[in-house]
């Protein structure tokens, strides 16, 4: 047998409650219906029954009207990504985004000939407080061609910036004229509490690019994303566009899975994953409350955690592999790929067994690569001394 091994590298949804009969279903239902279709190119904006469903998902979520003629279907997330990306700047060119955001993000920004330029987080995401600060420090020769942010269940530290921080977002990016990427991949994967509006239904600033995806809560396989803008930044994005549009044959399927209402399995499919992050989260607290300090998220698929500086990086990444325990490291999400005393465990796809064995395993490898056995240097998972929202 091959040997055991405990993935929390890759963020992925639960393939135990993928549903299969329901999706059977309704493929079978949109072949039938739309076999036509299958024949043809779907277009730069997309499958029309799922960019309705799509807008009345985020018309029901958001309070506010969404016109589907707005919606562009992506090739996942990613695509509106760097879609949003070419259409807004060139080698060379400045955005301001958070320290620590997305690796995909980071890989696509870095092959464009992006400089990035990362604003730190806390507890309540993008510290927004700062953005005014580093608008002066780059000046009107590097003024940022848009600010590109993870505003709910930030990928990888789990924050969701509230609304005041959000409006304030908002008031210097139009005060200055520049665009916001609001990229929302991970809303609908939402545990606890009141979820916060999108930056699109706080303002009508026509900066605003809204990114979403169903990979995250249905799954990523299916390869279906979408983009939310208005005139006339919509069509320079879409002007960008050469694949003829997303997969009709995913599109119908999910239309149809979604036809009579898209809450009843996001909220079933949610139910379990909140189980595995609770796991996560008590197993740590059995394990690390002297050592470390980690994140509890209202929602997403990470819990983001701190370690000591005097744990040994390389140490504790090959004695945790040679247990079959994986996880990512922090450097991975941080912009410069610093060193950082933190590592992302995505939660989503681990059985529940693996998550209650693996997690005192690499509690173990934590300890063990400790260099002293000096005293936690931190309270919390982020700096907050001075902050505000």
């Amino acid at each position: 047998m091959p040997p055991r091994t405990f993935n929390f590298a890759v963020g992925r949804t639960n393939p135990e409650t993928f549903p299969v009969e329901r999706m059977q279903r309704a493929a079978s239902a949109a072949i039938a219906r739309e076999f036509e279709e299958l024949t043809d190119y779907p277009g730069k904006l997309g499958h029309p029954g799922l960019r309705a469903v799509m807008a009345r998902r985020e018309s029901e979520r958001e309070g506010v009207a969404v016109d589907p003629d707005r919606i562009a279907l992506t090739n996942g997330s990613m695509q509106a990504v760097t879609l949003t990306a070419e259409a807004l700047t060139r080698p060379g060119d400045t955005v301001i985004c958070e320290e620590f955001t997305y690796v995909g993000t980071i890989g696509a920004y870095r092959s464009l000939g992006i400089d990035m330029q990362g604003l730190p987080v806390d507890g309540d995401g993008m510290r927004v407080d700062l953005l005014e600060a580093k608008l002066a420090e780059l000046g009107e020769a590097r003024r940022p061609k848009f600010i590109y942010a993870l505003t709910t269940y930030q990928n990888p530290t789990g924050a969701t910036m509230p609304v005041e921080r959000r409006r304030r977002l908002i008031d210097v990016a139009e005060r200055h004229g520049i665009p916001i990427v609001e990229d929302n991949c991970y809303g609908d994967v939402h545990f606890d509490g009141e979820k916060p509006p999108a930056l699109f239904a706080l303002s009508d600033y026509a900066g605003i690019v809204y990114l979403c995806s169903l990979s995250k809560i249905l799954a990523p396989g299916m390869r279906l994303g979408y983009l939310y803008a208005q005139p006339p930044l919509f069509e320079s994005i879409l002007a960008r566009r050469h694949d003829a549009g997303a997969n009709t044959f995913a599109a119908a399927t999910v239309a149809e899975l979604y036809r009579d209402d898209v809450w009843e399995l996001t909220e079933e499919l949610n139910g379990h994953l909140k189980v595995k992050k609770n796991l996560v989260v008590e197993g740590l607290g059995n394990e690390l409350s002297d050592v470390c300090a980690w994140s509890n998220p209202a929602g997403g698929l990470f819990v983001w955690v701190r370690y000591p500086t005097d744990v040994d990086a390389d140490r504790l990444a090959r004695s945790a592999a040679e247990r079959g325990v994986f996880f990512a490291p922090g450097s991975n999400f941080h912009i410069d790929g610093a060193p950082v005393p933190y590592l992302r465990l995505a939660f989503g796809h681990v059985p529940d067994a693996d998550i209650r064995e693996g997690i005192p395993i690499l509690a173990r490898c934590i300890r063990e690569a400790r260099t002293s056995n000096a005293a936690r240097e931190f309270e919390g998972l982020f700096d907050e001394v001075g902050q505000d929202t």
